[in-house]
């Protein structure tokens, strides 16, 4: 079973809302998923995405493959997560 985080969309017309989830690569874009990580809500300014990072890590470790987008928000949130530990 190839599997992937990628996003489901879930928003509204003309209103998106993206859910983060980690799917079979076989199913839907909107079909059943594994597990969410998080959401994001493209028509926001400044932090509009959420992501667990410990579970994106984890399925990471397990061979999971993120899409362009997402591999860019676990990107963001690792270096926010890195700025955010106190030295």
């Amino acid at each position: 079973m190839a599997v992937r985080i990628r996003l489901k969309r879930v928003g509204a017309k003309n209103a998106p809302v993206y859910r983060i989830v980690v799917a079979d690569s076989r199913s839907p874009r909107d079909g059943k998923f594994i597990e969410e990580l998080g959401t994001y809500q493209p028509l926001r300014t400044g932090d509009n995405f959420t992501l667990d990072l410990d579970r994106a890590n984890h399925w990471l470790s397990k061979g999971a493959l993120p899409s362009e987008t997402v591999a860019s928000f676990i990107k963001k949130a690792g270096k926010a997560a890195l700025n955010a530990v106190p030295a």
